[in-house]
């Protein structure tokens, strides 16, 4: 197992064979590299690349595209840019040797099958939609997509047994906007148009946000970018004019809320839960209330349906069931879907039912891989789009600002706040954030033990703290143009040189009506709210500040 990551991660802690880190952003970059060393070597699956592909050279390539334009072209610098993407090229950027870009080339290449994954934190940057592309390339130019331990070079999905969902019911607003954008659709939501700003269904948005239901979710402030940007929105009452929240606790984001409404626990109450990735093994968890519940709070089921009986369509909403009727509703019409389900009340007692995989193990892609032409995949051509006449439309239109692109090819193009982002003179340090074992985002981070047991520290390199003078513990602030937060330091060489590493999801602690200084290492106090340029999505691992000792 070889793991790349600027941070020695407890996943790969005493599992992997090799650790390579890697400055964060450059992702595309070691890709590219590693692609150029398959292809003058010959090392790439041609017959795989010709059969399912379009766009990997000149026979594939649509004729819509530029000469030149396919991806090998771009690889061997017969593309637009003139630059041969070699080990060379790369080793500055990425931080990686030339010599373990190309050993590491010709073991992906050489091991069959090779399965190639990717964590999420890759498409949470800044050019994050072209690294996610130019990462599954690898699987691609080696043909192991479709076949048992190869991989797409993303994470697909595992076998679920049947669910059924409390129905939604439909929402006659067509128009939609990227979630992450949601303080800009509240700021200035009448000037979000189609082309700048991902509108959908709509050319522009008529009107802005003046209304926010946030329920179970920490989003509003905590764990959304910028958080000093998004306090000085929702101040306004003239914009967003009424916060509704609903929660267990009161979260950095409920102290926002005009009206907050206490839900029911998990442990309070009965309910159906399905499994995520779960392997070759579905699971369904039958929960049951482990006490009653306190005080005069109420399940949100009981909150909705007095709100219907009040706006006159509690028939509507509840069709004549109470919460405990819709369990039984919705666990009966599984059944329907899988008769290997136990009766109700069997369910109830037993708790937990489990279903192996009938067709064994799931291999994504495996059907497409067995015949292309009677299993298409969902892309215009029907085959993997290495360039996309799609994206190539859309960058042709998109009014975009300097650094971003989109490009019909997974190319690699630093983005805003990466590491050749002439801001690194005045914020020197790439800061990412990382999932803790200490809570779920932010769910449980105001658990006394478990922030004993994992306390917030930011992560140093012993080389980066000796020219700062910084010692393991030592209280440090780490700011930029958007904000302060104050934490201590671990020094460790578990962190690659010029990157520094918090647990996102710490609760944020500061005095909003005088200096607005963080204290208990809240990353998205330093993060930002510009969107990355395809997705319009959430950038919040491209992060560059400084750090100094708190003096």
């Amino acid at each position: 197992m070889i793991i790349i990551d600027p941070r020695y991660s407890d996943t790969a802690a005493g599992r992997e064979d090799e650790w390579i880190p890697i400055r964060p952003g450059t992702d595309a970059a070691l890709a590219a590299a590693m692609a150029y060393v398959m292809i003058t070597e010959n090392l790439v699956d041609q017959p795989f690349l010709d059969k399912y592909c379009v766009g990997y050279d000149e026979k594939t390539l649509p004729p819509s595209a530029p000469k030149n334009g396919h991806y090998k072209a771009y690889i061997l610098g017969d593309g637009d840019d003139r630059i041969a993407k070699t080990p060379k090229w790369a080793a500055p950027i990425t931080g990686i040797p030339e010599e373990t870009i190309i050993r590491l080339a010709r073991e992906i290449a050489t091991t069959k099958p090779c399965c190639i994954t990717q964590g999420w934190g890759i498409q949470r940057q800044s050019n994050g939609e072209l690294s996610v592309r130019a990462v599954a390339m690898l699987a691609i130019l080696t043909g192991n997509v479709g076949i048992h331990g190869g991989n797409s070079g993303a994470r697909e999905e595992t076998y679920k047994i049947p669910f059924t969902y409390f129905p939604a019911g439909k929402n006659p607003v067509k128009t939609k906007i990227p979630v992450f954008m949601w303080t800009d659709a509240v700021a200035r939501g009448s000037e979000l148009t189609a082309l700048h700003d991902g509108i959908k269904g709509k050319d522009k948005l008529n009107v802005p946000i003046k209304f926010i239901w946030n329920y179970a979710g920490n989003t509003l402030v905590n764990q959304h970018s910028d958080i000093n940007r998004t306090h000085d929105i929702l101040q306004d009452e003239s914009k967003c004019e009424m916060i509704v929240v609903i929660d267990n606790f009161l979260t950095s984001s409920a102290r926002y809320a005009d009206l907050l409404l206490p839900d029911l626990m998990v442990a309070e109450q009965a309910d159906l839960t399905p499994n995520e990735y779960a392997g070759n093994m579905g699971y369904l968890i039958f929960g049951q209330p482990a006490t009653t519940p306190k005080f005069e709070r109420r399940s949100i089921y009981w909150m909705m349906s007095e709100l219907a009986k009040r706006l006159g369509i509690e028939a509507q909403f509840t069709e004549g069931r109470s919460q405990e009727d819709w369990l039984k509703f919705v666990y009966e019409d599984m059944r329907k879907k899988l008769p290997d389900f136990p009766e109700y009340e069997q369910m109830k007692a037993q708790g937990i039912f489990k279903k192996r995989d009938p067709k064994g193990h799931l291999v994504a892609y495996k059907a497409f891989r067995e015949d292309p032409e009677k299993n298409p995949l969902k892309t215009p051509s029907g085959k993997i789009e290495i360039y996309s006449e799609s994206l190539a439309k859309l960058a042709a239109t998109w009014q975009l600002e300097a650094p971003d692109i989109i490009h019909p090819l997974p190319i690699y193009h630093y983005g805003f706040n990466g590491y050749e982002d002439p801001k690194r003179q005045q914020y020197p340090f790439q800061l990412v954030g990382f999932h803790y074992k200490g809570r779920t985002h932010s769910s449980y981070g105001n658990v006394a033990i478990l922030q004993a047991a994992n306390p917030q520290e930011v992560w140093l390199n012993p080389l980066d703290a000796a020219a700062k003078n910084i010692t393991d513990g030592a209280f440090v602030r780490l700011f930029n143009e958007h904000g302060e937060t104050r934490l201590p330091a671990k020094v460790t060489p578990r962190i690659m040189p010029g990157v520094l590493a918090i647990p996102q999801g710490a609760w944020h602690q500061a005095d909003m009506a005088g200096d607005k200084i963080d204290h208990n290492g809240s990353m998205n106090v330093i993060t930002t709210q510009r969107p990355s340029p395809l997705a319009k999505g959430n950038p919040q691992q491209s992060n560059l500040v400084q750090i100094e000792l708190v003096g």
